[in-house]
């Protein structure tokens, strides 16, 4: 009997170790997984309500878009501070910085209020992506798994388990919402941890294949963006239209850079004291801003960009040369006030833009081409991780037939970008910890 009891005993406690090391962290995976399934189609149903009544009602937008601005600024300031931009920042803030950080900017109570005001920005018509807040989402929700490991098995290491389950929830995050499995593995490498550890990797390629099992499950083995074909003969102008795309796309991606980081110095004196006393009256000044330039694009620059840049690739839409300038505007006032949203998505269209411009100089190219190296040249300058930004876009239009030349305009415009301002991301993190060393956490970083 003793002999039993003892076996049971060891055999309960082999399980119970199987369970910490194994078990919670799976399942943390899977319901990341469905968190990042279910908000994509929550935001997506937002993105086709939106324009339905833009479309029934032209004017409406000058109403509505105003007040939502409004409310989530609010709503954001009051309940949710730590919500507020795309959420890589604070990630990026939480692996590097104190634990404390973690504890304050990866909370159930920031995830709950990033959904619930980014769903709110998108039915105001707001320029504004899904992906960065998913990372956010699916590291405060694998951050916050911790609870079900004891304290001494948190305390022997030291912080390390958090930091592991922030990473890997960051990652599979941002490859469940683009089924880019590869891009999930590059991205946090490159750009959270800027380096390569061999034990953490494991851990963030198992998150990666567990929530990526899950959304291909519900959704399907989708591409982001369909498949495009270049053919096999490369145009002889290519090389050059590589080069002048990636100049273009990393001046105007580093321009909005310098935008972002640096208010104080282009915003008057007279506007930017209004923002920081009266921020609910300035969202909604920023949000009757884009309002007039949704309405007097015929509403392309409202929402993410997904659907224009989608239709560009397939020849579908045709846009003026001014989309790219409309659409940054519209980004950067989606972003000032400080309203949870993420900046892939519009950076994609912007980028897409940028294609559809070129190809007025390179008519004998390929549109779908030229679009693709503007996609990822932006996207690139915009976030200054040239290695991620090529893989995304790789993996969303199946374009591994452009594989060089992807790498390279990525490279050139990341480049190019640097020359105006340092990585965003990296940039708004230090804020995020500046603030925390000065007491001030409570009060949103939006620029």
């Amino acid at each position: 009997m003793k002999l039993l009891l003892s076996i049971d005993r060891r055999t309960l406690q082999r399980a119970h170790r199987l369970w910490l090391h194994y078990g919670v962290f799976w399942l943390g995976t899977v319901v990341v997984g469905l968190l990042a399934v279910v908000y994509a189609r929550l935001i997506d149903f937002g993105y086709d309500a939106f324009p339905r009544y833009a479309a029934q009602y032209r004017w409406l937008p000058l109403l509505v878009t105003p007040a939502i601005g409004a409310a989530c600024v609010w709503l954001t300031r009051r309940f949710f501070p730590g919500s507020e931009g795309s959420g890589i920042p604070q990630v990026i803030a939480s692996l590097h910085g104190p634990r404390e950080l973690g504890q304050g900017l990866l909370t159930i109570r920031i995830l709950a209020g990033k959904i619930l005001v980014s769903f709110l920005a998108i039915l105001g018509g707001f320029t504004i992506g899904r992906e960065g807040p998913t990372i956010h989402v699916g590291s405060a929700l694998m951050f916050n798994l911790r609870v079900f490991y004891p304290v001494r098995f948190r305390a022997i290491r030291g912080g390390a388990l958090e930091h592991r389950l922030a990473l890997a929830g960051a990652a599979a995050g941002l490859s469940a919402a683009f089924n880019a499995p590869l891009a999930g593995v590059v991205f946090a490498i490159e750009e959270l941890t800027r380096s390569f550890e061999e034990r953490t990797s494991g851990v963030t390629i198992t998150a990666i294949v567990f929530a990526g099992i899950v959304s291909l499950g519900l959704q399907g083995n989708y591409t982001y963006f369909g498949t495009i074909n270049v053919g096999a003969h490369f145009p002889d102008l290519l090389a050059l239209a590589v080069v002048l795309i990636g100049v273009i796309a990393g001046v105007a991606g580093g321009a909005f850079c310098w935008l972002l980081l640096n208010t104080e110095r282009w915003m008057p004196g007279a506007l930017s004291g209004w923002r920081v006393r009266q921020p609910v009256a300035f969202g909604a000044a920023c949000g009757l801003l884009i309002a007039v330039i949704g309405v007097m694009s015929g509403g392309h620059t409202f929402g993410s960009g997904y659907a224009e840049a989608r239709g560009m690739l397939e020849g579908r839409t045709h846009l003026t040369v001014l989309y790219p300038v409309f659409k940054m505007a519209s980004m950067v006032g989606s972003y000032l006030p400080g309203y949870p949203g993420g900046l892939f998505a519009p950076s994609l269209a912007i980028g897409a833009g940028i294609g559809n411009i070129v190809h007025l100089l390179f008519s004998q190219m390929q549109l779908p081409m030229l679009i693709a190296l503007g996609m990822v040249g932006y996207l690139a300058a915009v976030t200054q991780s040239p290695i991620t930004a090529f893989v995304i876009v790789i993996e969303m239009i199946n374009g591994h037939a452009l594989v060089i030349s992807l790498m390279a305009t990525a490279l050139i415009a990341s480049r190019v970008s640097r020359l105006f301002a340092p990585p965003l991301y990296e940039a708004l993190s230090e804020r995020y910890s500046a603030h925390a060393t000065e007491g001030s956490s409570k009060q949103p970083v939006t620029d």
